[in-house]
């Protein structure tokens, strides 16, 4: 006899940041496995474009503006996500925002509001969608955080803080929540291609290739895909029951080397 009842089959998700990146990729990994999927962002008009996709190929799919800096629009979005799809089963925490600048030189404003998004906006979806899950004793939480939260990286202001502090509110969600049945994750991604930070002028990009490269951080130029990052957030929601993918880290793979011979590989 199983120690826990299977997830259903139909496991309503909702998707923060969901209009571009890695949450883009989440929201049609989970589609592709029949979970009905709510797509939150401040660019509400791609969501709606990726949500007809998602349904064009035969999925579920539901779009709604969501600002994770407002509370307010935290309980409107999944008041509606669930009025459409039904009670949430998957979160998946990926919604932020990046500027490069040494610590010192960051604007407070722009700092707060970083931290905002990525960590009190987290917050504000445990605080709306935890209750529902733990009522039903099943759910996973699942939250983008990054591998600067283990090795700080140099001008990266106040990203690295709210990587750092949102992956021990994890930790801390996990003791609070075990024996609950929900399950509280960290996909924590290494360089990867997104939409953040790819808007910086070259005064702002250049000292910093230098600084990571000095501090041993840039060692090959391959960057990870918005999908193998999403490909992990399945990989955790998709465990049975009574396991629990605590933190995945992925990396990506460096270039092949010359062999022996000195020849390129094919």
């Amino acid at each position: 006899m199983p120690r826990f009842e299977p997830n259903p089959p139909r496991r309503p998700a909702i998707v923060s940041g969901a209009s571009s990146g890695i949450g883009t990729a989440t929201a049609f990994a989970l589609a592709a496995l029949g979970h009905p999927v709510a797509l939150g962002a401040r660019r509400v008009e791609q969501c709606e474009a990726l949500a007809e996709k998602i349904r064009g190929e035969g999925g579920e799919a539901f779009a709604h503006f969501l600002d994770v800096a407002s509370t307010e629009s935290v309980d409107e979005f999944v008041a509606a996500a669930e009025k459409a799809l039904g009670p949430t089963e998957i979160v998946l925490s990926g919604a932020g925002d990046m500027d490069f600048r040494l610590v010192h030189e960051m604007d407070p404003d722009r700092f707060e509001f970083q931290v905002n998004v990525h960590l009190v906006g987290t917050q504000r979806l445990a605080h709306r969608v935890l209750p529902g899950m733990i009522e039903r004793r099943r759910g996973d939480f699942v939250v983008i955080g990054s591998d600067c939260a283990d090795v700080a990286r140099p001008r990266m202001g106040a990203y690295v803080a709210a990587k750092t502090g949102l992956e021990a509110l994890v930790r801390q969600m996990r003791m609070e929540l075990e024996g609950t049945g929900v399950r509280a994750s960290v996909v924590r991604p290494g360089p990867t291609q997104t939409g953040m930070g790819l808007d910086a002028p070259a005064e702002i990009i250049e000292p910093l290739i230098a600084d990571w490269t000095r501090w041993g951080f840039a060692r090959h130029s391959y960057f990870l895909r918005a999908s193998e990052i999403a490909n992990a957030v399945v990989a955790v929601v998709s465990a049975p029951r009574g396991t629990h993918l605590v933190l995945t880290e992925v990396q990506p793979e460096a270039p092949l080397q010359k062999d022996s011979r000195g020849k390129d590989p094919e």
